[in-house]
């Protein structure tokens, strides 16, 4: 699978040559670096290389000049990144095909854009709705190139627009269970969500909200990433658990996936769940293929990770946290906070919103956040010695974060970026954060685009999370639990069937057939 992305401020000066007043084509070269995922590779779309006087023709259609081609691949071999070859369609809406013409330009300019930099060729194409299309020129044999479609471009800043291949990533059939939802937006909206792939790392107490929310608002694809166990402490918090989940020894990922099979209202629903850590390859590369993320943890390694990939895999990642003010002898609560804001291009990262502290990074791999000598050791204030929690603040927190989501994916009244928020209990007020990142800012200056390329190092062996899965893989072997999940299973199975049974008898307005409403 392929896929390409681009920041706003790269797509606007695309934009501003590609876009002619006169409606003709135009042409010109860009440079990407790829972005590897476990499922998907994509060309991060970065450094513009416009022509000089000269060195292309536009005739109806645009030609491009020998020397053009060289100047822009030295300059990508210097760069150590691939080669695009970016054209526009001034007539076209939508996702365009490929002419006979444009076939030829790519294809006979694929072999050596290879041999230079190691890298295929990448083609684009801007139509007049602003619409991207892409694919890649794979060697097949000895001097044959083949077209490999991408299934969709992003352009990530204060909005998310993604175009989608029509045949590699159909619109899904929209029903009568999204009705409502879809009065409030269109169905083009509507097939957008149904066809994203969204992230949800950490899906505890906020998580589980947020995946509930996406699932019944119409996202077709949600993969869940944790490699945390279902426990008894979780309960008064983490949706759809029970105390029969704490029995069978179940992840969070695998009660929380069942449950939203039965929510989703996309009619062709995926959800993947994933019992690893972000902060280790597996987890790490199985982000990379998302749309979205979403970063529901708390701990710093993990936010670090996901702070990488907003800026060097150009994936927007929308953050969130919460805050109780509680003091101790006696207990009492003097107020609570929670947040949420949007890290990605054009916006502040999470290590300039003080989401987390380079040196507690450091720590977190190391193990020492799950040594109790050293929290303790911890000043009070520290994040790390605060849990205090309640379901309505996570529900609170968890709202605030999808809404950040949907105004960059909707963007209403053409307004992608509303800012961060904090809101507080007391004295019941949200404060807007709309200032970005400090000057000089690894994250949204070095880093930016650079995929694969941006060498951050980010992973490694996470002991904690291979703890935790070995003795969940552990209790999960006591033959009374091993009796008690092929007894759930069985009775998911028979809940499944009869389900989709009487599922038939219902139409798409939700009503039995032969009843009116």
């Amino acid at each position: 699978m392929f896929s390409a992305a681009i920041t706003e401020s790269v797509d606007e000066k695309l934009r501003g040559h590609l876009t002619r007043p006169d409606d003709q084509e135009d042409v010109c070269f860009a440079l990407y670096f790829p972005s590897n995922g476990r499922d998907r590779a994509s060309a991060l779309i970065g450094r513009v290389v416009l022509p000089l006087p000269g060195e292309r023709s536009v005739h109806g259609n645009a030609s491009f000049t020998s020397d053009y081609f060289l100047r822009s691949l030295v300059l990508a071999r210097q760069c150590e990144a691939g080669l695009a070859l970016l054209h526009s369609h001034p007539d076209g809406h939508g996702w365009q095909d490929m002419s006979n013409d444009d076939v030829e330009a790519e294809r006979s300019h694929a072999a050596q854009a290879l041999a230079a930099t190691g890298l295929p060729l990448v083609g684009l194409t801007l139509a007049a709705d602003t619409s991207w299309s892409c694919r890649r020129w794979i060697r097949v044999a000895r001097s044959c190139y083949q077209r490999d479609d991408a299934v969709s471009v992003r352009v990530v800043g204060d909005r998310l627009k993604l175009t989608f291949h029509p045949m590699l990533r159909p619109a899904p059939d929209i029903d009568g269970r999204v009705e409502r939802t879809v009065s409030a937006w269109g169905g083009t909206i509507q097939a957008d969500l149904g066809r994203m792939r969204v992230g949800i790392v950490g899906v505890g107490s906020v998580g589980s909200h947020v995946a509930e929310a996406l699932a019944r608002t119409g996202v077709g694809e949600i993969r869940l990433i944790d490699f945390d166990s279902v426990e008894y402490r979780n309960l008064d918090r983490l949706l759809h658990a029970t105390r029969f989940d704490v029995a069978l020894a179940r992840s969070k990922v695998e009660v929380l996936g069942e449950a939203l099979v039965r929510s989703a209202s996309a009619t062709r629903f995926k959800v993947e769940s994933l019992e690893m850590s972000v902060c280790e390859e597996a987890g790490y590369r199985a982000a990379l293929d998302c749309d979205l993320l979403f970063c529901c943890v708390d701990r710093p390694w993990p936010r670090f990770v996901l702070n990488v990939i907003a800026y060097a895999h150009l994936i927007p990642v929308v953050d969130g946290g919460i805050f109780v003010d509680a003091a101790t002898n006696p207990v009492r609560m003097r107020g609570a906070d929670w947040r949420a804001h949007v890290a990605g291009p054009g916006r502040k990262c999470l290590e300039c919103s003080g989401q987390y502290a380079p040196g507690d990074v450091a720590a977190d791999r190391c193990g020492d956040f799950d040594d109790p000598a050293y929290i303790k050791a911890l000043a009070s204030s520290h994040q790390a010695k605060h849990g205090e929690n309640v379901f309505a603040f996570s529900v609170a927190c968890a709202s605030l974060e999808v809404l950040q989501a949907l105004t960059m994916i909707v963007g209403p009244a053409g307004v992608g970026n509303i800012g961060g928020q904090h809101y507080h209990m007391l004295p019941g007020t949200i404060d807007t954060v709309t200032d970005g990142c400090a000057a000089g800012c690894p994250y949204s200056e070095t880093l930016m685009g650079l995929g694969e390329s941006a060498n951050a190092r980010c992973t490694c062996e996470h002991v904690a999370a291979r703890d935790e899965i070995a003795a969940r893989r552990a209790r999960q072997r006591r033959p009374l639990t091993v009796f008690g999940r092929l007894a759930a299973r069985l009775l998911t199975a028979c809940s499944s069937l009869l389900e989709a049974l009487l599922s038939r008898n219902v139409s798409e307005q939700g009503q039995p057939k032969g009843v009116k409403a």
